[in-house]
């Protein structure tokens, strides 16, 4: 298949009986994407559900790209609760649509690739069925502080389930978003007026 600008790329072999799916062999790339941004909550989706069993299969994989694709959903919403709060001035805002933006391309692009593994992706829920605390959203940094918040979950979300895929090149990919979310959770702090990198280590 050919590469394109967003499009996760899967090769195919032949699979050895029994496996029951395509082989270890598949690969995903990300292909010039943005920084993911920040993705969900990890108390929305515990890095528990990611971590707690190593994947032993291409159905073990699929869940967890399942859930990673159901922590971008939560993210395009949240991104659309900041934006529709009014309360974000006008450059903030740009980079929360941009963000945005970055989180429906790896939906696209984990959606794709969980059909090419033959699973059935996730679906998108509203923004309300999500459970935002909207109620607290006050003020700007409110909104920042709520979104540095979710960046970090997603940053420990991702490290959880980076050693148990089964097919090592997805691990590979899920650690290159790992890393695009901890930048943003870096630029979040930043723009908060605090220390943008508190740690040596993600928690």
């Amino acid at each position: 298949m050919q590469r394109t600008q967003d499009t996760l790329i899967v090769a195919t072999e032949p699979q050895p009986a029994g496996e029951g799916g395509p082989s270890r062999r598949q690969f995903f790339r990300v292909g010039g994407l943005f920084a993911a941004g920040m993705a969900a909550s990890a108390a929305l989706a515990p890095v528990s559900s990611w971590a707690g069993t190593l994947s032993k299969s291409t159905a073990d994989d699929v869940a967890i790209l399942n859930t990673a694709l159901g922590l971008e959903y939560q993210a395009i919403a949240a991104y659309q609760v900041g934006a529709e709060s009014g309360l974000l001035q006008k450059p903030v805002l740009d980079v929360a649509v941009k963000f945005q933006g970055q989180h429906k391309a790896h939906a696209e692009v984990l959606s794709s690739t969980i059909t090419k593994l033959g699973g059935m992706p996730v679906m998108a829920k509203q923004p309300a069925e999500y459970g935002f605390p909207t109620a607290s959203l006050k003020s700007q940094a409110d909104v920042l502080e709520f979104a540095a918040g979710l960046e970090k979950g997603a940053a420990s979300a991702y490290l959880g389930a980076v050693p148990q895929f089964h097919n090592k090149d997805l691990a590979k990919a899920a650690a290159s978003i790992m890393g695009d979310e901890t930048m943003h959770w870096a630029v979040l702090l930043g723009a908060l007026g605090k220390d943008p990198v508190p740690a040596a280590f993600i928690a």
